[in-house]
């Protein structure tokens, strides 16, 4: 299924004329850097996007690989770390000069120590007699845990900011055939909520504390100037371009990814900060944190699903997601759940909403609909801002 997916997306970026071309299957040689041997690797020949990078083969898994899943609060969320640090990365690593490869500098027992609290005096002391070292690293980048008057007061002085750290690394063409690091971007997931138990006597059910955006941001921005400073402490990575965003992860029952919040980019030797706010935000429709925000998109949205009742009116449910830049609408994201009885009846519904998404939804709008059922995907329809017809295909 998720090959024939992709075939899907290669012919919808197709039909929206995005597909910048098939380029010859090429051999390069991957610079070791610190290694003592070249290794030698392929960029494969198709392209699809200029929005995707290339990647090089054989592949190469970061090396916090699976890390992510687990320090995060859902899947939605792992997703729009992933490409949305790609996204910012565009601006100074462009694809059409880069290639991407998973982050293999940071590795996993570096993260896990990153993750961790930092020690108080007292509790580094204890932890040199324990371990018997009298050189035990007080490396962690979330705030010390202080014990304070209650559970509950605990937790809100110092509450975990720091989720999880990713990497990513984007190399560069050089002309004798080689390809070397010539970029890394690191993104910084924060919890916007800071989960906890109280302790058996008070009940020991889980808790949670909101954590202020100002409280957050500052915090997050203090986190990333560490691990800039660390960063250019390892080889190979003193001299190279970083971007570094901030990503404010939603809580665990959002059906919607959380958000970057702010980057910064930094030039190659330097360890300066300079950061820049981002306005990016994700809304569920029908939503009422959708119709406060956005109240003509969810108009229109409440148009869309009436007229889709008006022509079935035994559909299990119409959600959509937006996701918003700078407050303006940049792709939706429709899913449709239906109990179909045959192919006729599918065939003629699916050509009923693809008219419906050129009637309510502007072109200027990145915008895919799925419609399935309890068998699974029964038809997909994409439309690529500024194309004039979208692409349609019944499973």
């Amino acid at each position: 299924m998720n090959r024939f997916l992709s075939i899907l997306l290669v012919f919808s970026l197709f039909a929206a004329g995005c597909v910048p071309g098939f380029e010859k299957e090429e051999e390069v040689i991957q610079d070791p850097g610190e290694q003592e041997t070249m290794e030698k690797a392929i960029v494969p020949r198709y392209k699809i996007s200029d929005d995707y990078y290339q990647t090089i083969l054989p592949f190469k898994a970061g090396q916090t690989r699976g890390q992510v899943v687990a320090r995060l609060n859902s899947r939605v969320d792992v997703a729009e770390l992933e490409t949305g640090l790609m996204r910012l990365a565009q601006g100074p690593f462009s694809s059409d000069k880069f290639l991407y490869q998973e982050g293999q500098y940071i590795d996993r027992d570096t993260i896990r120590s990153w993750l961790a609290r930092e020690l108080t005096p007292e509790q580094l002391e204890e932890k040199k007699k324990e371990e018997k070292d009298e050189d035990y690293p007080n490396i962690g980048l979330n705030p010390p845990f202080i014990q304070g008057e209650t559970t509950e007061k605990t937790n809100e002085n110092s509450p975990i900011y720091l989720a999880h750290i990713l990497e990513q690394n984007y190399l560069v063409h050089k002309d004798d055939g080689t390809v070397e690091l010539g970029g890394i971007s690191i993104g910084v997931a924060l919890n916007s909520v800071h989960y906890y138990n109280l302790e058996a006597s008070a009940g020991g059910f889980p808790r949670e504390y909101n954590i202020d955006d100002e409280e957050l941001e500052q915090a997050g921005r203090e986190i990333a100037e560490k691990i800039v400073q660390r960063v250019r402490g390892m080889d190979g990575l003193s001299n190279v371009p970083i971007v570094i965003g901030l990503f404010k992860q939603s809580p665990a029952t959002s059906i919607v990814p959380g958000n970057f919040i702010a980057k910064a980019e930094i030039s190659s030797g330097d360890t300066s900060l300079n950061w820049d706010a981002l306005n990016e935000e994700y809304h569920l429709f029908p939503s009422t944190d959708a119709s406060e925000a956005y109240r003509d998109d969810a108009v229109r949205f409440d148009r869309f699903k009436l007229a889709i009742d008006d022509y079935f009116p035994n559909h299990t449910g119409i959600i959509a997601k937006g996701y918003y830049r700078d407050e303006d609408l940049q792709q939706l994201t429709i899913e449709v759940n239906m109990d179909f009885y045959g192919k006729a009846e599918l065939i003629g519904f699916t050509q009923y909403v693809t008219g419906l998404v050129m009637e309510h939804y502007p072109n200027y709008i990145n915008l895919q609909l799925s419609i399935s059922s309890i068998n699974g995907q029964e038809a997909l329809i994409v439309r690529d801002a500024g194309a004039e017809k979208p692409f349609v295909h019944i499973y």
